[in-house]
């Protein structure tokens, strides 16, 4: 019997990319506002993975890979001294150009489907969580009122695959990974990571994309109006 259902958020309940390049837009137009040294000698795309100053900054803290605050906070304070901003000034510009920044990560528009299928879910007494190794806190987004708990790579000090944000869930919930189903976009992160613990697994695919690899969820979904009844139908098996 399932009760525990948990969802990937990025791509899986929302389209990421549109509202992280706004977001990073407005906060930018921020910064050339009020530090422009900074966006004078660096760009946009200075911030962004692959891009040497945040290269620079992960060989001098690699213990932070796992969080997207951090690594984006620590670029922000690495290139501020790279301007000539003391330490003390760039931490505090950087925190103020990432909190703006994460007001707008949080302008998420979930896709159509989403919040009947989540009321479905609530409606059939399942505990809703969600698992993410984004930034993104549920609580600040428009389906907060769906769900009961929220386990990301910030709080966990880990990043999926890594089991730790799984067990967390399965702890916080009270239940066991047999009686748990986890759903999102990714392969390995979400479907491979969850199955390895005895989860039953879901993989969203309204792209109808293909995989390179082979996909080990038991159920592949195109249309996320279809969860409810896939999920009933796993609770049977």
């Amino acid at each position: 019997m399932i009760k525990l259902v948990t969802f990937d958020l990025d791509d899986t309940l929302w389209a990421v990319y549109p509202v992280v390049i706004r977001a990073n837009q407005l906060a930018w137009q921020w910064m050339q506002e009020h530090t422009p040294a900074f966006t004078e000698r660096y760009s946009m795309e200075d911030l962004f993975e692959g891009s040497e100053l945040r290269h620079q900054m992960l060989e001098r803290f690699p213990e932070i890979n796992h969080s997207m605050t951090l690594i984006r906070v620590r670029t922000l304070e690495f290139g501020y001294q790279q301007v000539g901003y003391s330490a003390e000034e760039s931490q505090h510009w950087a925190n103020r150009a990432f909190e703006l920044f994460h007001q707008y990560r949080h302008d998420v528009e979930p896709y159509e489907e989403v919040r009947d299928m989540l009321t479905a879910l609530r409606d059939a007494g399942y505990i809703v969580g969600a698992l993410s190794n984004g930034n993104a806190e549920i609580g600040r987004t428009p389906l907060a009122e769906w769900f009961d708990f929220q386990y990301n790579a910030d709080n966990v000090g880990t990043a999926k695959p890594h089991p730790l944000m799984f067990e967390k869930a399965l702890k916080h919930a009270g239940v066991t990974a047999a009686e748990s189903v986890h759903i999102g976009d990714h392969p390995i992160n979400d479907v491979k990571a969850a199955k390895a613990l005895g989860f039953k697994t879901i993989w969203v695919n309204p792209e109808n994309l293909d995989y390179p690899h082979e996909i080990e969820a038991d159920l592949i979904v195109e249309e996320l109006a279809d969860l409810p009844k896939a999920i009933a139908g796993l609770a049977c098996a």
